[in-house]
């Protein structure tokens, strides 16, 4: 089965703003750093806070329209039923390994949420670009790892102590650890950088080498990304970085996948009307991030150590976030599968 594409008419209506909205957002976020200003706590850790209601939270609480929209087309009790479990379970069970295997829990969110933003990055450079060279599974896999490990491994090269103090943040209000992993030593680092960027390179050789576009447009846009985002998370610090990415990047792309399954809001899109299917997707969004914000209360409320901090309170929001992204993942991939992408 090939990628499904999108209606002209639709891709046109929805692709550019969201894209640029990645574009612009990664831009103005780089400029304080470029101007050599160092960023307050506040400041870094802002993004994060507006995830909570700016696309980042609300991004994956549509999922339970967004999956049978995809699939079927329409939104049944059963469908809702479906989606509500592989959040009660996934969800559940992955809030218990936080409890029981805080360490082990933080770095899984990590190998999470290196697989999830990768997929995210594949879907608009297939549909939204119309990539060709990413009509391979393969090339979508390797596009995926590349596209994932941006945000999730290459501030770990340029920022180690800062990276290991997020991800304690993550682990310690479970009473969690986490100590002198191998993976801030700088051999290791030194180790998976250079691989890292071996495969970046690799990949990008091997999809302009595919690609039969002339000129390559996707391929230059993918390539133009993948390198600006290198030195984005290479040098920008990273709380900051992935915020910005979090809110106005991965969430927004997400968005824009969600808006296109629906018939009526596609009905829209082709018309050129971009105002409505977010109105739309606002309100379906809404009632599930009050709910969100309402259990993560809860799990303020159950760790063993509530955090005093800004900082500590930014860990346990991604902690119960990581805790939302498992079946979130599940609903992503079972989508990439309904659309060719898998």
């Amino acid at each position: 089965m090939g990628v499904t594409r999108l209606d002209g008419a639709v891709r046109e209506t929805l692709a550019r703003p969201a894209l640029a909205v990645g574009w612009v957002g990664v831009a103005v976020a780089a400029l304080p750093t470029l101007a050599g200003v160092e960023l307050s706590t506040t400041a870094r850790y802002a993004p994060l806070v507006a995830s909570v209601v700016l696309f980042g939270l609300p991004h994956g609480a549509i999922d339970y329209v967004a999956l049978p929209r995809a699939v079927t087309g329409r939104v049944t009790g059963r469908w809702l039923a479906v989606v509500g479990l592989l959040y009660l379970v996934l969800g559940g069970a992955y809030a218990a390994a936080w409890f029981a295997w805080p360490v082990a829990s933080a770095l899984a969110f990590v190998a999470l949420t290196w697989l999830h933003w990768g997929q995210g990055d594949v879907y608009p450079l297939a549909v939204l670009l119309n990539a060709d060279y990413l009509d391979s599974r393969a090339r979508r896999v390797a596009t995926g790892v590349v596209r994932g490990g941006l945000p999730m491994l290459v501030p770990l090269l340029g920022h180690p102590e800062t990276y290991r103090d997020v991800v304690w943040a993550f682990a310690a209000p479970f009473g969690g650890n986490v100590g002198d992993l191998w993976l801030f030593a700088p051999d290791a680092r030194l180790a998976l950088g250079a691989g890292f960027a071996v495969v970046t390179v690799a990949t990008l050789a091997a999809n302009r080498l595919t690609t039969a576009e002339s000129p390559p447009t996707a391929w230059r846009i993918d390539a133009a990304e993948t390198v600006g985002l290198w030195a984005f998370f290479l040098v920008v610090p990273p709380v900051f970085a992935v915020g910005v990415y979090f809110c106005l990047w991965h969430a927004v792309r997400h968005v824009a996948r969600a808006v296109a399954v629906d018939d009526g809001s596609r009905r829209a899109l082709a018309s050129g009307d971009l105002r409505g299917p977010l109105g739309r997707f606002a309100r379906e969004a809404a009632p599930l991030t009050v709910a969100a914000l309402a259990l993560l209360g809860g799990l303020w409320v159950a760790v063993p150590n509530p955090p005093t901090t800004l900082e500590g309170a930014t860990g346990l929001y991604l902690a119960f976030v990581a805790v939302l992204t498992l079946p979130h993942v599940a609903v992503v991939t079972w989508m990439d599968r309904g659309a060719g992408l898998l």
